[in-house]
C-alpha cells in the first residue's frame, strides 16, 4: 500500500471518529409531554332553574251523590303549570356512577275551568276551592352515564287556592283552601356544559282533602250546592333547566 493511500485512509478515520464523537455531543430529542386527561364530568352540587309544562287531570266529574242521585259534567281537561326549583346532587363516583339527591319546586298553575254540571236537569255547583299553586319537596335516586342522568324522584306536595265563586251559597262547613299529599315520578337530565343542564321530567301528585259535606238544594235558584267528587290527583308533564354553582 502507498503512502498516499495510507494517509487517505487515516485521514478518513480521524474524520469519523470527529463526526462522531461530535454527534455524540448533540442533545437528544425528547418525547412530547403527554396531553392533559379533562377530569370525569360529574353531577355533584347545588343547582338551581326553572320548568313549565301541562298537568293532566286524571278522573272524570261525574259521580253519584248519596241523596239525590246522579250528577254529570265538572270536568277538566287540565292546565298550565310553571315554576322553578332548587336542589341537590351528590354522585357516588365521576363519570358513570349512582346519584343521590334532594330537590324542592313551587309551580303555580292556570286549570281550565270545568264544564257544567247538573244533576238532572238542574245545575250543580262544586263549593271546593281551586287549586292555584302547588309544590314538593322530593329525593331522587338516578345513575347517571356521564352528562346523561336518569332518575326516580318521590315525597311530599302541597298546593292551596282560593275558595270556589259558590262557597257563599252553601251553608254548611267548607273544605279549606290547603292541602297536601305525595308526588311519584321520574325523569332524564343531560349536561350541556359544566353548569348548564336541561330535563324532562313526568310526575304523579296526589293531594286529597277528604270533605263529607251534604249537598244543598237552593229551591229559588233553583240549583244544587256540594262538594262534588274529589279531583284530587293529576299528572304533571314538564320540561326544566337548572344551572349549577
Amino acid at each position: 500500500m502507498t503512502n498516499s493511500i495510507r494517509a487517505v485512509l487515516s485521514g478518513a478515520a480521524i474524520a469519523c471518529a470527529a463526526f462522531g464523537a461530535q454527534a455524540a455531543d448533540l442533545p437528544r430529542r425528547a418525547p412530547p409531554p403527554p396531553l392533559p386527561v379533562p377530569p370525569a364530568f360529574t353531577w355533584t352540587g347545588l343547582y338551581a332553574g326553572l320548568n313549565a309544562g301541562y298537568a293532566f287531570r286524571t278522573g272524570s266529574g261525574g259521580f253519584t251523590d248519596p241523596t239525590y242521585g246522579a250528577v254529570t259534567g265538572g270536568n277538566r281537561s287540565g292546565g298550565f303549570a310553571g315554576g322553578g326549583q332548587i336542589g341537590y346532587n351528590y354522585q357516588l363516583t365521576p363519570g358513570s356512577g349512582f346519584v343521590l339527591g334532594v330537590e324542592a319546586d313551587i309551580q303555580g298553575m292556570s286549570a281550565s275551568k270545568a264544564n257544567a254540571a247538573y244533576l238532572g236537569a238542574t245545575p250543580y255547583y262544586s263549593v271546593r276551592p281551586s287549586l292555584d299553586y302547588f309544590g314538593t319537596v322530593r329525593g331522587r335516586l338516578g345513575y347517571a352515564f356521564d352528562r346523561v342522568l336518569i332518575y326516580g324522584t318521590g315525597g311530599f306536595a302541597y298546593g292551596g287556592g282560593s275558595r270556589a265563586s259558590y262557597a257563599a251559597a252553601y251553608p254548611g262547613t267548607l273544605p279549606g283552601t290547603d292541602r297536601t299529599g305525595y308526588a311519584a315520578g321520574g325523569g332524564i337530565e343531560y349536561a350541556f356544559t359544566e353548569k348548564l343542564s336541561a330535563k324532562v321530567e313526568a310526575l304523579y301528585l296526589h293531594l286529597g282533602r277528604g270533605f263529607t259535606g251534604s249537598t244543598y238544594y237552593n229551591a229559588s235558584v233553583p240549583a244544587y250546592y256540594g262538594a262534588g267528587k274529589q279531583d284530587s290527583g293529576f299528572a304533571l308533564v314538564r320540561a326544566g333547566v337548572n344551572y349549577g354553582f
